[in-house]
């Protein structure tokens, strides 16, 4: 069972890798915060303007470093998190039967509504249990 765990760990590392997708560990609303509070401050509409650019940088400053793309936060979780994690992906994987990671990514990747299925349950999972928002990278 632990490779298939490990299996499904990696599938989702090359999806959410695929789709370029970072995620915003919690404490990104200090930087939205940081922008108000400097918008608020300065007062009037060239107040504002400053204001928002001063908040911004403020933010931005107070969040660097907090973007990760979606496969590091995978690997980082804890076994009991991978545990849950796999748990959910396999109500989606249903009776799928597979022998190695490359079975199981050219299963998945041939069937694009199991694809779309289990980027849904990952981002679902990272959004809900770690409380990270996710960002798809341009």
């Amino acid at each position: 069972m632990c490779h298939r765990l490990d299996d499904v760990m990696k599938l989702c590392c090359g999806l959410s890798a695929n789709q370029q997708i970072q995620t915003t560990v919690k404490g990104s609303g200090k930087g939205a915060a940081a922008a108000a509070a400097g918008g608020l401050a300065f007062g009037g509409p060239l107040g504002i303007t400053v204001g928002d650019a001063v908040g911004g940088f403020l933010g931005c400053w107070l969040t660097g470093g907090q973007f990760k793309p979606l496969p590091q936060i995978i690997t980082e979780l804890s076994p009991q998190q991978q545990q849950q994690l796999y748990g959910s992906l396999l109500a989606v994987l249903g009776d799928i039967q597979w022998t190695d990671l490359s079975q199981l990514t050219a299963l998945v990747m041939g069937n694009t509504t199991l694809k779309q299925q289990l980027t849904a349950t990952l981002l679902g999972y990272i959004s809900k249990e770690l409380q990270a928002q996710v960002h798809y990278v341009d």
